[in-house]
């Protein structure tokens, strides 16, 4: 397919030819043709003339309309086809269907139908227009059948290049006009019209050249054939007519048709979406009777069966016969094959190939089944083998395990569709089958499952269903247990997270799935992984202690004498980390990020939640203790130091792992001894994402295990309550910091002296708790003893001694001491950037105190610069709800106030009122001072 691009010069030229290549999004322009010497050629672009032809105006429309809708590419069958080429013309002619429906847009461009602008007093129910449209060329030629009916976005536009609608906005007049019915404009499958009904659709269309009248329904039969112009009209009918035969009845001088039946298979009543998938397989298996095959891979319960059933029963019209093997081992399969050998022969009693056959001798009946299969003619045959979880590979050791290509028909001929957990099944095309994405499709199967309807507003269900996160089996499972029990949402719920694994097994089976219960689902996965590779198994009970989300090499990477000799053996390079992950990817168990999140270590894996239920409730029937010291132990660990390289970014990936530690220290669930310094660390991990409540309970754990193990004077129990003391600093209560920074510092200078460089954190703290307090000559004493006591044991450059000359600025500051204070803050700047570069949080920190600086000088656009730097900085690194960030936009809103511009203003006051509420609470002096701001604006 070749098309049109926009160059530089506002120009158009022809792409190269994409042969077997990614087609990247384009338009497509439905017209009626002009006179031959009208319209633009292939040799025209080519040569770069034409522009002076009239059909040249619709290569410019289509163009600027597909530009306007954001598409960089667009195709006219006018020039984008060398119809010199007699090979190409053929190519591109059965392409053409699949072109259109294909296309991100299809405009139709009607020069006959004029949109008049409509007077006031025009009070008619017909458009202006509408007679024009109705009797407009475009509905009587013949290639624009399905130019209409192909593309899922068809809008119409006059020979003034206006608007007049789209398909669906139209399509009451487009169905009364063409007799169509709405069900085939909507994109329903073309297979479920009579071959009567989809002929009568062209019967009043006319082509220029007469055979075009069947080749321009190749694509509506979706069948394929040779172009021989000259033929006349009724001999390319007639081809075409055999070309439909063949297809829909698979056979020349047999019939190969047998009744299609669900009786020995379980389904679900209302299936719910996967419409996406749906398509995937019938464009995968679509096709002309040589082989094709679709392969259904995801997690066990994600619903893989259903989704084969319900493409079988939607598709049952596109196929002589349908037969559903159970393949999860070799005795069911042949049972299988037996039963189909069965259902042959009561169609066709003498079927030469298994009217001889032994019944009792399964090997021979299943040579019989496949040799039925690859008789000539029978190619329209879908044969489904469903549960291949166990299949012979180079990776699994298991003796069952099952070679599915012994049970192929040998003949290349036919459709196949495979259901597996295993991802490397890959002999076809490979669908897999993930978590519902609308939350909607989730609660339609709630609903279905527990007959009880309205939940689209029922706030207790949507939030059982988000709980449950689009995963069918556990959504069915909930249905069918609220379905039996006079119990709300809210309770199950409740149940789900305080009793797993009572709730699971006293659920009702599903008949539906395979394995019945979620409670025992994943354990067949769960044993060929154990099989196949001991560490991966290991993981994924080591995974119940972490969260679910995204676990990535690096932070494994902390493991020491004390730990399992499997976890080391796990870790000691990235070949054994991903291989052990890759064996639960092959299973579905696990998946990769493939988000493009911004990161500065591996991607990382992750498991649905439920699986992580399971994990929890039945991998650790028994809680060990040990692991969930380990796993506090590598995320406290992995917590980086504010001086790395952009630290939030690693951060935010442990913020969920440290909310699990969390759940798992104040649960009683680990043994505290030893791991005082994790807690530590994740408050420190707390703090700087403005996580303060949950920091005060790490550091205040932290501190309760320091001193009972240490001593209320051990230096590791001071920089706890040192780093208690800021946490109170930042959540506003003065008296508990001052307090806090007291305590450290008598015990530090007792225990390392008055010059070391944690005695001079702790003066440092005091100085910034003194500022808070306004006691400003008290401030600048223990800011200087700080900053000279540094610069001696640190040097000038240290970022530690460039917090103390940034605070030293901020006090100058509000001393009045502007210059001064600019000059600190340059100083901290160009050490900070040197440092830590210029988008560190402690860099834009001196950017925002700039700001402030500036402001007061009344220099406001070096100001609003400032600001403005500062707040993309934030809310990049630490999200737009942070309090460092929320203290920008108060300063943005203080600068807008001074400017005159009091709606913008009020909007940034609001802004950091509603994030200070939420982070900090009401009484907090941060938020005082906004409401305060906002009392003075209005």
């Amino acid at each position: 397919m070749r098309l049109l691009e926009h160059n530089s010069d506002s120009e158009f030229s022809l792409t190269r030819d994409f042969v077997n290549g990614k087609i990247p999004e384009y338009a497509i322009i439905s017209h009626t043709w002009g006179a031959d010497t009208e319209e633009v050629t292939y040799r025209d672009m080519i040569d770069g003339t034409g522009k002076n032809k009239a059909g040249y105006e619709k290569i410019r429309f289509c163009g600027e309309q597909a530009k306007r809708d954001g598409l960089h590419y667009f195709w006219i069958d006018t020039c984008c086809i060398d119809k010199s080429n007699s090979n190409e013309l053929a190519e591109a002619i059965n392409s053409m269907f699949r072109w259109y429906r294909n296309a991100a847009k299809c405009y139709v461009y009607l020069p006959d139908v004029s949109s008049p602008v409509i007077g006031i007093g025009d009070m008619s129910d017909q458009l202006p227009w509408e007679m024009a449209f109705r009797t407009s060329r475009w509905f009587t030629r013949g290639w624009t059948l399905q130019e209409l009916i192909a593309p899922t976005s068809v809008e119409f536009f006059s020979k003034n290049w206006e608007l007049l609608g789209d398909k669906a906005s139209l399509e009451r007049h487009i169905c009364e006009i063409t007799r169509i019915p709405s069900k085939a404009l909507r994109g329903s499958p073309l297979a479920q019209f009579s071959v009567t009904e989809r002929m009568s659709w062209a019967e009043t269309r006319q082509t220029t050249r007469e055979e075009d009248m069947a080749y321009s329904l190749l694509g509506i039969f979706n069948v394929h054939m040779p172009l021989i112009y000259g033929e006349r009209r009724a001999n390319a009918v007639g081809r075409l007519r055999e070309a439909i035969d063949r297809k829909e009845k698979g056979t020349k001088n047999e019939n190969f048709s047998v009744p299609f039946s669900l009786s020995t298979i379980s389904e679900i009543e209302h299936f719910v979406a996967r419409e996406d998938e749906l398509r995937d397989i019938h464009e995968a298996l679509r096709g002309d009777g040589s082989r094709r095959t679709v392969v259904l891979h995801g997690l066990g319960g994600i619903g893989k069966t259903q989704l084969a059933i319900t493409y079988a029963k939607r598709h049952k019209g596109n196929y002589s016969a349908i037969f559903w093997l159970n393949i999860k081992d070799e005795d069911s399969l042949k049972q299988s094959f037996a039963s189909v050998a069965k259902l042959i022969l009561r169609e066709y009693p003498s079927a030469r190939w298994l009217s001889s056959v032994n019944m009792e001798n399964l090997n021979e009946v299943i040579d019989a089944v496949k040799a039925w299969h690859g008789l000539s003619y029978n190619t329209r045959w879908l044969i489904i083998y469903d549960n291949y979880d166990n299949p012979k590979l180079a990776s699994n050791k298991d003796p069952a395990a099952v070679d599915i290509t012994k049970y192929l028909p040998e003949a290349y001929q036919g459709s196949v569709l495979i259901t597996t957990r295993s991802s490397q099944v890959q002999i076809g095309h490979l669908i897999q089958v993930t978590k519902l994405k609308n939350l909607r499709d989730s609660l339609k199967i709630l609903s279905n499952a527990s007959c009880r309807k309205g939940l689209m507003n029922n706030v207790d269900a949507i939030k059982l269903a988000k709980e449950l996160d689009g995963f069918p089996l556990a959504l069915a499972t909930a249905g069918a247990y609220l379905k039996q029990a006079a119990i709300a949402f809210s309770d199950y719920l409740r149940l789900y997270r305080k009793s797993w694994a009572k709730l699971q097994k006293t659920s009702p089976e599903l008949s539906s799935y395979e394995d019945r219960t979620l409670y025992s689902t994943w354990q067949l996965s769960f044993d060929r992984v154990e099989q196949r590779n001991g560490l991966s198994a290991k993981l994924l009970r080591l995974w119940a202690y972490f969260d679910n989300q995204d676990l990535w090499f690096e932070l494994f990477r902390h493991s020491d004498s004390m730990d399992p000799d499997w976890i080391r053996e796990l870790v000691k390079d990235e070949l054994s980390f991903h291989g052990a992950v890759r064996a639960l990817s092959d299973y579905g168990l696990v998946e990769a990020d493939k988000s493009s999140q911004e990161r500065i270590e591996s991607r990382g894996y992750s498991i649905h939640g439920c699986v992580h239920s399971w994990t929890i409730h039945v991998l650790n029937q028994e809680w060990d203790y040990d692991l969930a010291k380990t796993a506090i132990k590598f995320v406290g660990s992995h917590v980086p130091k504010e001086q790395a390289i952009r630290p939030w970014l690693t951060q935010r990936r442990l913020l969920q792992h440290a909310a699990r530690c969390s759940y798992v220290m104040l649960n009683g669930l680990v043994i505290d001894n030893g791991i005082e310094w994790a807690y530590h660390q994740l408050g420190n991990l707390y703090r700087n994402q403005g996580k303060l409540a949950e920091a005060e309970q790490m550091y205040q754990r932290a501190q309760q295990g320091y001193e009972k193990a240490l001593g209320a004077e051990h230096t590791l129990t001071l920089q706890t309550v040192n780093s208690l003391g800021i946490l109170y600093c930042n959540q506003g209560k003065l008296a508990e910091a001052e307090q806090m920074f007291q305590r450290a510092l008598q015990g530090k200078e007792k225990a390392l002296g008055a010059e070391h460089t944690s005695t001079l954190d702790s003066i440092h703290c005091l100085g910034n708790l003194y500022c808070e307090q306004s006691k400003l000559a008290k401030a600048e004493q223990m800011f200087q003893r700080a900053l000279q006591g540094k610069e001696k044991a640190l040097g000038a450059e240290h970022t530690s001694t460039l917090q103390t000359v940034n605070n030293l600025g901020t006090l100058y500051c509000d001393q009045g001491k502007l210059a001064e204070a600019e000059q600190m803050y340059q100083r901290a700047l160009q050490g900070y950037e040197k440092a830590l570069g210029a988008e560190h949080t402690s860099t834009l920190q001196t950017v925002n105190n700039l700001g402030v600086l500036y402001r007061n000088q009344g220099k406001l656009a070096e100001a609003e610069q400032m600001f403005q730097r500062a707040l993309q900085g934030y809310e990049n690194a630490l999200g737009t709800e942070h309090t460092s960030t929320l203290q920008t936009v108060g300063n943005l809103g203080n600068l807008c106030y001074d400017q005159g511009k009091l709606a913008e203003a009020e909007q940034m006051y609001q802004r950091a009122l509603q994030g200070y509420e939420k982070a900090l609470g009401a009484e907090h002096t941060l938020t005082l001072q906004t409401v305060n701001n906002l009392g003075t604006l209005y």
